[in-house]
């Protein structure tokens, strides 16, 4: 299965539930090019991968993280962050 294959082609923004488990869930995320994901919190630690494509990770502690396939981030609780992506991107969230 593709990851590109879940979402609606096209919403600017797409995530669904990949997997729930008994310790955590992973959701899948497509942000179309130019697509903005606004600025929310996360209330426990996740981990944002980037699977392809090019996105952008920023929070209120002014940090600016560029993602490409393969690269990563930790989220950290209760930080407004945003994400914007210069090029269609396939992410996958782990919480």
């Amino acid at each position: 299965m593709k990851l590109r294959d879940l979402h609606n082609q096209a919403k600017e923004v797409s995530a669904l539930s990949l997997f729930k488990g008994e310790m955590g869930t992973a959701t899948a995320i497509q942000l179309k090019e130019n697509g903005l994901l606004k600025e929310h919190i996360t209330k426990t630690p996740a981990l944002l991968l980037c699977i392809t494509g090019h996105v952008i990770y920023e929070d209120e502690t002014a940090k600016r993280i560029e993602l490409h396939a393969g690269d990563y981030v930790n989220i950290v609780p209760n930080v407004k962050h945003w994400l914007v992506a210069p090029a269609l991107a396939q992410l996958v969230l782990l919480k």
